[in-house]
């Protein structure tokens, strides 16, 4: 899993292994988003919740990511620019901004909103490193994100990158209340034309303030 890819986030980076000491929250989120820019992905997977399935088809040139779900239809397209990521909805390759009062639309009854693929919060300028710690036998660094206002879902983010190549391997989302309320985690891995991409990622929908999951999805890829 040295080059595992979560390709919910079409990520893979090699930042600072050997390092003396820990780099900076930016420079490592710097350089998730410069490699994020990079991708050159087309595959099939679905989320998954209980008896619902809902597939879809992920596609990256460069900066710009498109999610053409079959249910409901529509294709979702995500451009990550230096300043921040944009979301639009796609009409026969003509965009349209992606209507803020959509974001936190869960995608066909899963755990995963809309918002969820923006990926803002690897823009937020508050962030720290936490220092280190293991996730899956996986030595990572973790890192504390803090939303700049009070418009995101999350007040405050965690997250886990692994140390060799950068991956996000756990992503952890805290409402106004610092309560838990949603958990992203890499199951699995799989080697596709030489190449280490996502398998399955679980994802949580926590009760805030307990420790009880009432949505739990699954994100999969297939070869």
């Amino acid at each position: 899993m040295h080059k595992l890819i979560p390709v919910l986030f079409a990520t893979t980076i090699a930042i600072f292994a050997q390092a003396q000491s820990p780099p900076s929250a930016r420079e490592i989120l710097d350089q998730v988003r410069l490699q994020q820019s990079r991708q050159q992905l087309d595959l099939q997977g679905q989320l998954r919740s209980g008896s619902t399935i809902v597939p879809f088809r992920i596609t990256q040139t460069g900066p710009v990511i498109r999610y053409t779900f079959a249910n409901p239809p529509e294709t979702v397209q995500l451009r990550l620019e230096e300043d921040g990521a944009r979301l639009d909805l796609v009409f026969l390759n003509r965009t349209k901004k992606f209507s803020a009062s959509r974001l936190d639309e869960k995608i066909g009854g899963t755990a995963v909103t809309y918002g969820d693929l923006a990926l803002k919060f690897l823009y937020w300028p508050n962030a720290e490193v936490l220092g280190a710690d293991t996730l899956r036998t996986r030595n990572c660094w973790k890192l504390r994100l803090t939303a700049p206002s009070k418009d995101s879902a999350y007040k405050t983010i965690l997250l886990w990158v692994d140390k060799e190549s950068g991956a996000l391997m756990r992503i952890e989302g805290y409402d106004q209340r610092n309560l838990l309320v949603k958990r992203f985690e890499v199951v699995s891995a799989q080697k596709i034309e030489g190449q280490w991409f996502l398998k399955q990622m679980r994802i949580e929908e926590m009760e805030p303030g307990t420790d009880k999951v009432k949505n739990r999805s699954y994100l999969e890829i297939k070869k």
